[in-house]
């Protein structure tokens, strides 16, 4: 019986290596990339708060340079509003006799309300009615 022999000049190589197309960067490559991006949102974050920090600092201090003009047109209007109610307490009560006007305290002392008036909720006006309004003041 003849022995089955390798071919004459031996077999081919066997292929045992991946043959794989190169597709994209070495994953390090990746790694630095997106931490980078990272780093630049991270750095773009940071910025805004400091922004937003800085925006509610000034609206502080904007509030607090404020309060006193804001507190004084207040007690303006409530002058104003108080000597309206005594003219027209005046008005009303002119023809009582013995009747003297003022503080409801029984003191010459002014009190501060202590309530807020508010518009009604239909005060509510058009451009055109405000025009009129503005147009009749002048």
């Amino acid at each position: 019986m003849v022995q089955d022999l390798p071919p004459q000049g031996g077999y081919e190589p066997i292929q045992y290596k991946r043959n794989l197309p190169f597709r994209g960067f070495r994953p390090g490559t990746y790694l630095i990339a997106m931490g980078a991006i990272s780093a630049y949102g991270c750095y773009v974050a940071m910025q805004g708060i400091k922004e937003k920090r800085e925006m509610a600092r000034e609206k502080i201090w904007t509030r607090i340079h404020l309060t006193p003009m804001l507190q004084a047109e207040a007690d303006r209007d409530d002058v104003r509003r108080y000597f309206a109610a005594q003219a027209r307490e005046k008005e009303l009560m002119k023809d009582v006799e013995g009747w003297k006007g003022g503080s409801v305290y029984n003191s010459d002392r002014f009190v501060r309300p202590t309530y807020t008036i508010t518009p009604p909720d239909n005060s509510c006006i058009s451009h055109e009615d405000y025009a009129k309004i503005i147009a009749d003041r002048s």
